[in-house]
């Protein structure tokens, strides 16, 4: 049997969506095939991977990817998690159920390491708070 998809986007595919997916697939991966991109990707940001790895999720594999990379592909939910991704986000195929979340950029925050790291932190919680509260009530 086929997993259902779901694509989380947002602006650069750096961060949060990144921090999302591996919250994904440790929360419904067994149920969906998890995916993520950005309208205009750059690169995992490092400290993404750190503050994951902190949590015992590994994204040092992870690759900034292009929504364009999934044009044409179906999706059962497409979750944008800035504000920017969910003004630009292409339509995709079938019938995708569009939901937003709007988190701060944890990758504009200024400062020495330990503050952008708190940054970081802070909306990986809220993200995963986010997360399982969908896993937890959605996809019953």
């Amino acid at each position: 049997m086929t997993k259902d998809r779901l694509l989380v986007l947002c602006t650069g595919n750096s961060a949060r969506s990144q921090m999302a997916e591996g919250l994904f697939r440790r929360a419904v991966g067994d149920r969906f095939a998890i995916f993520s991109a950005g309208t205009k990707p750059t690169e995992l940001r490092s400290e993404a991977v750190a503050v994951m790895a902190e949590i015992g999720i590994d994204i040092s594999g992870h690759r900034s990817k292009s929504v364009d990379e999934f044009a044409g592909q179906q999706f059962r939910y497409v979750i944008t998690v800035c504000d920017n991704a969910k003004e630009t986000c292409p339509v995709f195929a079938g019938e995708a159920e569009r939901i937003h979340w709007s988190f701060d950029d944890p990758a504009a925050v200024a400062g020495n390491e330990k503050d952008r790291l708190g940054a970081f932190r802070t909306i990986r919680d809220r993200i995963a708070e986010k997360v399982e509260r969908f896993a937890a009530t959605s996809l019953t």
